[in-house]
């Protein structure tokens, strides 16, 4: 045994020397690696690592792209995130936006809209989901996102504005769609804004389809919010596009208490669509984190927004 540490012990500076030739080889470039790989490593900040609430890994972190303290929104998507090309695409992703930077656990979409219910199913079923009891209610969430809510209601009473408060289907925000779509081709019909072939025309036309139309009558002044004085978006979200098909929003019934907002903000949980006032979605990192990653700070009725900075 001596011996053997003995010749342990004198090999030690050799294998020293061996571990910093090694070293220097890796600073320099490998075989098989770009030749200047290493000066661009060596030259480009560290991407960071957004700090979670949430205990496991970040695992939709852009971490191969530009440091996301300095890049902006677009730049922290998602690496496999498809970018509208058209004009409501857009819009869409400027006004719901917020939730497709989800980190903490949590797996944004990756597509602004989803074109059906298959799409929808595809992705709520392949991402970790939980259902659970919050105040009464029993609502389905992303795994993340239910243990920070769970999280924040044991500091503080949080109820669910009913069981369709969180998880939605496609044919849920079909069905909100058409309420505000239908009453609202025949108030202008009615009112000689439209023809009666244009609005049979729309109606004809698939959810996903009807979009673009409507959102084309709304630029000449024709409004289908519920009072019929301001954009459908401020209502409800277009079929396929509601931040509740992702899992990781949730319409709170004390969404008046400051408290409450403060504690659902202390664990990730944050107001991104201005014109819903219950609306939360899960983001999965401290507030000071936000603006890193895209989010701008708006005030609306007294209280705190963050939107894409886009």
């Amino acid at each position: 045994m001596k011996r053997i540490t003995g010749s342990i012990l004198s090999a030690l500076p050799y294998l020293a020397l061996i571990g910093s030739m090694l070293l220097s080889g890796c600073a320099s470039g490998s075989p098989g690696q770009p030749a200047n790989a290493a000066h661009k490593e060596a030259s480009s900040p560290t991407p960071s690592t957004p700090t979670e609430v949430a205990a496991p890994p970040v695992s939709n972190v852009n971490s191969s792209g530009p440091d996301i303290e300095h890049d902006g929104f677009l730049a922290n998507l998602p690496a496999d995130f498809i970018q509208p090309s058209d004009e409501t695409g857009g819009r869409l992703l400027k006004e719901y936006g917020a939730v497709f930077l989800a980190r903490g656990g949590a797996t944004p979409p990756k597509t602004v809209v989803f074109r059906d219910e298959k799409e929808v199913a595809a992705f709520q079923g392949g991402v970790p989901g939980a259902a659970e009891s919050v105040g009464g209610v029993t609502i389905e969430l992303q795994a993340a996102a239910m243990r920070a809510l769970k999280e924040a209601a044991a500091e503080a009473s949080i109820t669910p504005k009913g069981a369709d408060a969180a998880a939605r289907s496609y044919q849920d925000t079909v069905g909100l769609w058409a309420s505000r779509v239908d009453p609202g081709l025949a108030h202008w019909t009615a009112k000689r804004k439209i023809s009666a072939a244009e609005a049979a025309r729309i109606r004809a036309l698939s959810p996903f389809d009807q979009v673009p139309e409507i959102l084309k009558l709304e630029a000449r002044g024709i409004y289908f919010s519920k009072d019929l004085s301001k954009s459908i978006l401020y209502s409800v979200a277009p079929p396929g596009s509601s931040q509740h098909l992702s899992m990781l929003a949730l319409d709170v019934a004390e969404h008046d208490n400051p408290r409450v907002r403060a504690i659902l903000a202390k664990h990730g949980w944050y107001q991104t669509v201005i014109s819903d006032l219950p609306h939360f979605t899960f983001l999965g990192v401290p507030e000071d984190r936000l603006p890193k990653l895209g989010l701008k700070k708006m005030s609306s009725a007294g209280r705190v927004f963050w939107v894409p900075d886009i």
